[in-house]
């Protein structure tokens, strides 16, 4: 019986042996580009995941040239209210921490550079447009009173953080700690972890000190969703995907019943929308680009001779240019993304206009409208009625002139199964 309970309880302890989760002391994550919902989703999980395996600390590698003011915002929320100390580490050689990353850098209980960066150029700007000199002067008394204290918490340059933003001065890594804007410089994560082993730090949940030697460290990575979602957030790929959203579904309204074009048109654009949630879309553009779309299909319905075409090149090429109003490069699109997709539109539009108003005016090749034009000889004297033997076979026709039998006729027109013909001239 004791075997048999041993035989029954032994895989049932092994498999919680080895199913136990492995606790990380030290976590380090590397975040890259633009401040957007999606690094702050990421940062905000991996703080949580942090927490959650009661690791020693988190360790940011941080390299942006800024971005969303309340996605910076919520990263810093989260930063400041942790349980376990989050260092931000401004990394490798030449990597930033502007604009937005300021703030997050001089959040973070231990700030670090690599040799080769800079930090600052905080000041507001307006991604919706231009922001009046009041809307101004507001957006930048509450961000700077917002980067002072900061600053003031965590006992760094409140003076600095304050030129920052109204300013916009930037700093390199040797000024930034000789400004005691960050704690230390460290030319590598290995050196990192060496420097702040033992140091105390000031979380919401008391001091803690911080153990890096002997500890195991683990590298945290974004997952493919937010891989996905952070390519899908860049302007060009959002623009590029509504093109695409939108020839789908142009495509499945000129060709009824084909279905993958019109699923895969509205997945298209279901992407783009949720990456404009986070892009400083100007609306007018957007339908700039939308009355495009709508000439475009109007232009294969009505035979206009390529005027709605010319209107829709027109306003795709604004209303492209207009999409994205940000004075931030990193919010703007490409003009090398936005020729080709315009010409690319035209030439394609051109030729689908071109062949519709080709077969407009082609002669028709089935039915008896194919007759029209067509040679005939008489069979019969013709004049008001009489008959014609044309394309194999024998018709009654009428004229309005004397008509011989054997002289050759040509079809004027088509009244039912009746032929109205005229003599063919004879060149002299």
């Amino acid at each position: 019986m004791k075997n048999k309970g041993f035989l029954i309880f032994f895989p049932l302890f092994m498999i919680l042996i080895f199913s136990a989760p492995s606790y990380a002391d030290i976590i380090v994550i590397k975040v890259t580009g633009v401040v957007n919902p999606v690094m702050a989703e990421f940062i905000s999980k991996s703080l949580d995941k942090a927490v959650k395996e009661k690791a020693n600390a988190l360790v940011i590698e941080l390299d942006t040239p800024g971005g969303l003011d309340t996605s910076m915002r919520e990263i810093v929320k989260k930063i400041i209210g942790s349980e376990i100390p989050i260092v931000v580490y401004v990394s490798p050689g030449g990597a930033r921490a502007a604009s937005a990353g300021v703030f997050i850098t001089l959040s973070a209980h231990i700030a670090a550079m690599a040799p080769g960066t800079n930090i600052g150029a905080a000041h507001p700007v307006g991604l919706g447009g231009k922001m009046d000199k009041t809307m101004l002067e507001k957006a930048e008394n509450d961000a700077a009173a917002y980067i002072k204290s900061i600053a003031e918490k965590r006992g760094r340059n409140t003076k600095w953080a304050e030129g920052a933003v109204r300013k916009s001065v930037s700093i390199t890594e040797g000024e930034a700690f000789k400004l005691k804007v960050i704690d230390l410089i460290s030319p590598s994560l290995d050196s990192l972890l060496k420097s702040i082993h033992g140091r105390e730090v000031e979380t919401v949940i008391g001091r803690q000190k911080i153990k890096t030697e002997g500890v195991k460290v683990s590298i945290g990575e974004m997952g493919l969703r937010h891989r996905i979602l952070k390519v899908i957030s860049d302007p060009n790929i959002a623009y590029i995907l509504m093109m695409l959203g939108f020839y789908g579904i142009f495509f499945e309204l000129t060709n009824p019943g084909a279905i993958f074009p019109g699923v895969a048109g509205a997945l298209f654009l279901i992407l783009a929308f949720y990456s404009f949630q986070v892009l400083p879309v100007n609306y007018a553009g957007l339908l700039l680009i939308l009355l495009a779309i709508i000439l475009f299909i109007l232009e294969v319905k009505i035979t206009s001779y390529g005027a709605l075409t010319i209107g829709g090149i027109v306003s795709m090429l604004i209303g492209s240019i207009m999409l994205f109003d940000s004075p931030l490069p990193f919010f703007k699109l490409s003009m090398a993304v936005v020729i080709p997709a315009v010409l690319i539109t035209a030439l394609f539009f051109t030729l689908t206009v071109g062949l519709a108003i080709k077969a407009y005016r082609r002669k028709p090749v089935t039915g008896v409208e194919e007759l029209k034009g067509m040679e005939g000889v008489a069979k019969t004297d013709v004049y008001y009625d009489g008959m014609v033997f044309v394309h194999g076979e024998i018709w009654s026709v009428s004229s309005d002139e004397p008509i011989k039998a054997g002289e050759k006729v040509v079809i004027e027109s088509i009244d039912g199964l009746k032929l109205k013909v005229k003599k063919k001239e004879v060149a002299k």
